[in-house]
C-alpha cells in the first residue's frame, strides 16, 4: 500500500468513526502530511453524516469534455484578436496618421474584411460551444484539461493587462501620448479585462467547496 492508499484509508476509517475534518487534518498536520495532501483526501468524501463516508465522484476529463474545452479555448483567442484587430482598424480609420500615407486606409479595410471574415465563423462556434459546456458539464467536476485551459487563459489575460499598463505609462513618460493610441490601449485593457474577470468567476466556480468542520 503506496502513501496515497493509506492516507485514503486514514481519512475514511476518521470520518466512519465520527471524527470532524478539523480533527483530522491537525491529527494529519502532527503527523506530517502537507496541508494539501489532507485536503484533496477530504474532498474525495462528500461533507455528510451519513456512515460509511459517502465517496465523490471522480473528476476526470473524457474525450468529449477535452474537445469541447479545446474547441471553446481556441475559438475565445481567435475571436478576441481579431474584434481587436477591427476596432484597431477603425481607429485607424477615424485618427488617420498623416505620415503612414494613403495606402494606409486601404490596408485598414483589407483587415476589417479578414477580421470580419474570421469572427463570422469563429464567435458563433465559441458561444454554441460554450452554452454546450454550460448545460452538459459541472464546473465543480471540470477536468484537467478545462482547469488548465482556464488558468492559462488568466496567465494570457494578465500578462496582456500588465503589458498594456507598462506601455501606456512608457508613452506617458516619452510624452508621445495620442488620442489614438489610447484608444488602442483602452480596447486591449477592456478585452482582456472582460476575459480575465469571467474566467476567474469560472475558475472560481471548478474549485470544490470549503468544508465544514
Amino acid at each position: 500500500m503506496n502513501d496515497q492508499e493509506r492516507l485514503d484509508a486514514f481519512v475514511r476509517e476518521a470520518l466512519a468513526a465520527g471524527r470532524t475534518r478539523v480533527e483530522i487534518t491537525t491529527a494529519l498536520a502532527q503527523a506530517g502530511w502537507p496541508e494539501r495532501a489532507s485536503d484533496e483526501a477530504l474532498q474525495r468524501y462528500a461533507d455528510s453524516a451519513f456512515t460509511p463516508p459517502v465517496p465523490r465522484p471522480t473528476t476526470t476529463t473524457s474525450p468529449r469534455e477535452a474537445f469541447l474545452y479545446l474547441i471553446a479555448f481556441s475559438t475565445l483567442y481567435l475571436s478576441a484578436w481579431h474584434f481587436g484587430s477591427l476596432l484597431f482598424q477603425f481607429i485607424d480609420l477615424l485618427l488617420p496618421d498623416a505620415a503612414e500615407g494613403a495606402w494606409q486606409g486601404e490596408f485598414a479595410r483589407g483587415r476589417i474584411r479578414w477580421a470580419v471574415a474570421v469572427l463570422l465563423v469563429a464567435f458563433p462556434v465559441f458561444l454554441l460551444v460554450s452554452r454546450q459546456i454550460i448545460r452538459e458539464l459541472d464546473p465543480a467536476r471540470a477536468g484537467g484539461v478545462g482547469r488548465w485551459l482556464t488558468s492559462l487563459t488568466l496567465f494570457i489575460a494578465t500578462l496582456v493587462l500588465l503589458g498594456n499598463l507598462a506601455t501606456l505609462i512608457y508613452q506617458l513618460l516619452g510624452g508621445a501620448l495620442t488620442l489614438r493610441f489610447v484608444l488602442k490601449v483602452l480596447v486591449v485593457g477592456l478585452l482582456a479585462g472582460g476575459i480575465f474577470g469571467y474566467y476567474l468567476r469560472q475558475l472560481r466556480r471548478m474549485d470544490p467547496p470549503e468544508a465544514s468542520p
